[in-house]
């Protein structure tokens, strides 16, 4: 029997998928380190110094406990897509054990620490390692079915409480993943191999999900129910500071990730939309906190002008256009890499201004201090713990309820921006610059009012900015800024709104989680990036014109070429030429 025949046999995979699975559930309890490393039990009640509890499973032996028994169900059991379903749980099993096994080997000193050594034994890695591959094996050989299509026709309450159940859990998840291995130092020295455990099993169970066509259930759904939609997505972002996720590091984390987010939808605008290459886009940023410190009183302005916020957000998004429409006019005559260059030296005369102190509006190396913190109605300033529904919530929160308002009216500008007529010629300006012009589209307006949009955009975010950090500095808006923004735009999905905010998300809240990897965690975090791209080149939620691009399927996830249900397309028939 050749390996290929071997493979292709549905009895040798199922032995395969249900010998995997049984042995990532076997490997949740085995010991995992032979000794105690230098920084404590790890993982806890793992090694061998504190196994007299197998069943008392904590931290990844519990994910890996759960994701390998929906794996032996979905082994055993005939459900639909199984193999795209083992797939991504073999593929989630393999990568909780292989971060633990590099892990303890390099803290250990070597291989003995997870293998054996002075009598010792620890195979816990080793299973999870060989379950995985026994999963990924059982599914290759065979074509992958077609996604599942489930009935989304429901009757209005049952589809309102799907939604309600489904970001629910998404807003669990998100908790779950900002906590997951804690914050790092003496009290989780191990959080950074923690949090790749975590993002393991997610990765896992979200691959298993959608194989069998749950999260595209969930997609078409709230697309059929979009109003509705919106409102609990809306709700359960302001629910999140009532979670564990809520202290007040997550919030300033969550805040500036939520400014980072506004000014990556901004750029989407010009970068996504109608294809126009920026290089310099933080500056709009930097241009409408400078603005807003010298217009809200900060200590070192020397305006000595204090106006109210929606004045100082006006101005500074005016501003930010201004100068967004003056970036945007050498568009007329250059493009691709040479427009690159202009905007790139648009940010460095930005950058180099500011540091320099031009006209005493920017304070230099000394920034911009002391400015004052937004005040509620009532006197309550935002940077002040509140008690809401009898919780207490941490300093800081009123500022993250201010930028998940500001996300979702910057999605709403977007999205109404998109589908009108000059979104669509922004995207016919990106697909073919002279094609558009040739069909009558003035592509020269057109590409100034895109920058001019983006930069509104960012100005408001950098009003908000200015107030939420309290001080203002040219180093906040160096060259490599803008190439974060850029990558949270294309690692999302250029011309989406969800992925630029969760572009933006993972390239904050990633260098944060793996702070344990200090020496390692830049490797790690663009390895990771361009595992991303390779294997998802149209972004992580693309929208329908990059999917249909670069990866050549539908809104379903199906191949442009071969559609569901298997049917040729019909040839015409040729036409009979009659006889002279």
């Amino acid at each position: 029997m050749s390996e290929k025949t071997f493979f292709t046999n549905p009895g040798v995979s199922r032995v395969l998928g249900v010998a995997g699975a049984a042995l990532a559930v076997v490997a949740a309890m085995l010991p995992w380190t032979t000794f105690l490393l230098n920084k404590g039990a790890y993982p806890d009640k793992a090694s061998l110094q504190f196994f007299d509890a197998p069943f008392e499973l904590t931290g990844f032996r519990w994910e890996l406990l759960i994701i390998g028994v929906v794996a032996l169900v979905c082994a055993v059991a005939k459900v639909p897509a199984q193999r795209r379903v083992l797939r991504g749980l073999g593929a989630g099993i393999f990568a909780i054990g292989l971060v633990n096994f590099g892990f303890i080997a390099s803290a250990g000193g070597g291989l003995g620490a997870v293998t054996a050594l002075d009598g010792a034994f620890a195979f816990g890695s080793i299973a999870a390692l060989l379950g995985g591959v026994l999963l990924v094996l059982a599914t290759i050989g065979q074509p992958l079915e077609e996604i599942p299509r489930w009935n989304t026709k429901l009757p209005t309450p049952v589809a309102y409480l799907g939604l309600v159940v489904s970001f629910a859990l998404l807003l669990y998840v998100v908790s779950l993943t900002l906590t997951a291995g804690g914050q790092g130092g003496a009290a989780s020295p191990y959080s950074g191999p923690m949090f790749l455990s975590f993002l393991g099993f997610a990765g896992g169970m979200f691959a298993a999900a959608a194989g069998i066509g749950v999260l595209k259930w969930i997609s078409r759904l709230s697309e059929q129910h979009r109003a509705f939609s919106i409102v609990v997505l809306l709700l359960c972002a302001l629910l999140l500071p009532f979670t564990d996720a809520g202290s007040e590091y997550w919030m300033t984390v969550a805040a500036n990730i939520g400014v980072y987010a506004a000014t990556a939808i901004g750029l989407n605008i010009v970068v996504g939309l109608a294809g126009l290459l920026d290089l310099g886009y933080v500056a709009f940023l930097g241009i409408g906190a400078f603005v807003a410190a010298n217009l809200s009183g900060a200590a070192a302005s020397q305006l000595g002008i204090h106006l109210p916020f929606y004045l100082v957000v006006i101005i500074s998004a005016a501003i930010a256009g201004i100068f967004g429409a003056i970036v945007g006019s050498p568009t007329l005559r250059v493009r691709g890499d040479y427009l690159a260059i202009v905007t790139l030296a648009f940010g460095e005369i930005f950058q180099i201004a500011a540091r320099n102190n031009i006209g005493g509006l920017t304070g230099g190396s000394n920034a911009m201090p002391n400015i004052p913190a937004l005040e509620w109605f009532d006197g309550t300033a935002f940077n002040e713990s509140i008690t809401l529904f009898g919780a207490k919530l941490p300093s800081g929160v009123l500022y993250y309820f201010l930028i998940v308002l500001l996300i979702a009216a910057v999605m709403t500008v977007f999205a109404n921006l998109k589908n009108s007529r000059m979104g669509r010629a922004w995207i016919a300006i990106r697909e073919d610059e002279d094609a558009a012009r040739a069909m009558g589209i003035k592509t020269g307006q057109a590409k100034i009012l895109a920058f001019l949009c983006g930069a509104v955009l960012a100005g408001i975010a950098g009003a908000v900015f200015a107030h939420k950090t309290s001080t203002v500095s040219y180093e906040s808006f160096l060259f490599m800024e803008s190439v974060t923004l850029l990558a949270a735009v294309i690692l999302g999905g250029m011309g989406s709104i969800p992925g630029a905010v969760l572009g933006a998300s993972l390239l904050f809240v990633l260098p944060e989680k793996l702070r344990e990897f200090s020496d390692y965690r830049l490797l790690i975090f663009g390895l990771a990036l361009i595992l991303i791209m390779r294997f998802r080149p149209q972004g992580l939620i693309p929208d329908a014109h990059r999917r249909a691009e670069l990866a050549g399927e539908d809104a379903e996830g199906h191949t442009l070429q071969d559609k569901p249900g298997g049917d040729e397309p019909e040839q015409p028939k040729p036409q009979e030429v009659p006889a002279r």
